[in-house]
C-alpha cells in the first residue's frame, strides 16, 4: 500500500476518533455517554452560538414574511413550548453553559418531517413532523430532547473541529504525496474521501448519542422513553428509501429503535420516579396509530 494511502487512512482514523474527555457532571443514575470531544475546542466557545443566534433570527423573519411563524397563541406552539420548559431545567447538568442560553422555541409551518435545535437553544420544529407522524406529547419530548442533546453536546462546534482536522490531513496528505513524487490531486482526493467516510460515521455517532442523551432529559421531565421506539417505527413508515447506514449520518432506524431498547433500563426508572411510581407499575406505552404494537417494560 502506498505512503499516501497510509495517511489517508490516518486522516480518518483522527476524524472518527470519539476524543473524549470526562462528562462535565458524573450522575449516579441515568445515562452514561462519557465526555464531550476535545475537537469543539478547536472553536472559540461561543461563535457558533453568535452565529446560530443570527441564522435563527433570520429564519423566523422570513417566516414572519411568508405568514409561516406559529403565533405565540396558536395551541401547537403553547404545546410545544410547554413541552420544551419542563425539559430545559434539566439541561443544567449536561452543559452548564446551558444556564446563560436564551431559549426560543417556534413553529414553522412546512411539509418538511423535521425539527432541530442550533447552537444555545434556538429550537425550530416544522409543522409537518407534527401532522405526518401524529406526535403525542411524549414524542414531542423525544424529538425536543434529541434536538437540545446536540446543542449540550456540542456537536456543532465538534464536527467544526474535526473538518478543520480533516482539512488539515488532506492537505498534509498532498504535501506528502508531492515530496513522495506521487500525484497530489490523486493523494488529496483519497485522503479526502476516506475523511470524509470518518466524518459519516462519526455524525452517527453524534445522532447515537442526542438519541440516548435526549432519553435522559425527556424521562426526568417526566416524558415516557418508550415513545422513542413508536417514533422510530412511525419514521420507518415514511421513510422507506433511506440511503444504507454506511452512507448516511444518521444510523439506521432499527439501529435506534435498538440502542433506546438498550437503554431503557437506565432511563425508565428515571420516568417512574417523575410520577412517583415503581417501575413495575408502570402501564404499555400505547401508540396513537394503527400497526404498530403498545410497548412495555420491562
Amino acid at each position: 500500500m502506498s505512503s499516501w494511502v497510509l495517511l489517508g487512512l490516518f486522516v480518518c482514523s483522527v476524524v472518527s476518533a470519539p476524543f473524549s474527555v470526562a462528562q462535565d457532571a458524573p450522575r449516579d443514575d441515568g445515562v452514561k455517554v462519557g465526555g464531550m470531544s476535545w475537537a469543539r475546542n478547536f472553536v472559540p466557545k461561543g461563535a457558533l452560538e453568535q452565529q446560530a443566534a443570527m441564522q435563527y433570527a433570520q429564519v423566523i423573519q422570513q417566516a414572519q414574511q411568508a405568514r409561516a411563524l406559529g403565533p405565540d397563541d396558536f395551541p401547537q406552539v403553547v404545546r410545544l413550548r410547554t413541552i420544551a420548559n419542563k425539559l430545559i431545567p434539566y439541561t443544567l447538568s449536561w452543559n452548564a453553559r446551558s444556564k446563560n442560553w436564551k431559549w426560543e422555541v417556534n413553529l414553522l409551518a412546512s411539509k418538511q418531517v423535521n425539527a432541530y435545535c442550533m447552537p444555545g437553544g434556538k429550537i425550530a420544529f416544522y409543522s409537518g413532523i407534527l401532522d405526518t407522524l401524529k406526535l403525542t406529547d411524549d414524542e414531542v419530548a423525544i424529538v425536543i430532547g434529541h434536538e437540545i442533546a446536540h446543542a449540550l453536546r456540542e456537536h456543532g462546534a465538534e464536527r467544526e473541529g474535526k473538518a478543520r482536522i480533516a482539512n488539515f490531513g488532506v492537505q498534509l496528505a498532498e504535501i506528502f504525496a508531492g515530496l513522495k513524487g506521487y500525484d497530489t490531486r490523486v493523494a488529496g482526493a483519497a485522503a479526502g474521501t476516506l475523511a470524509k467516510v470518518g466524518m459519516l460515521a462519526f455524525s452517527r455517532q453524534d445522532e447515537t448519542e442526542a438519541d440516548i442523551v435526549g432519553l435522559d432529559i425527556a424521562a426526568r421531565a417526566g416524558y415516557d422513553p418508550r415513545a422513542g421506539i413508536v417514533l422510530w417505527q412511525k419514521m420507518g413508515m415514511i421513510n422507506k428509501s433511506a440511503p444504507p447506514q454506511w452512507l448516511s449520518t444518521h444510523p439506521a432506524g432499527n439501529n435506534r429503535i435498538a440502542e433506546i431498547q438498550k437503554h431503557l433500563p437506565e432511563v425508565m426508572p428515571l420516568y417512574a420516579k417523575a410520577h412517583g411510581f415503581n417501575v413495575n407499575q408502570l402501564a404499555p406505552y400505547r401508540p396513537n396509530v394503527k400497526g404498530i404494537e403498545p410497548v412495555t417494560y420491562p
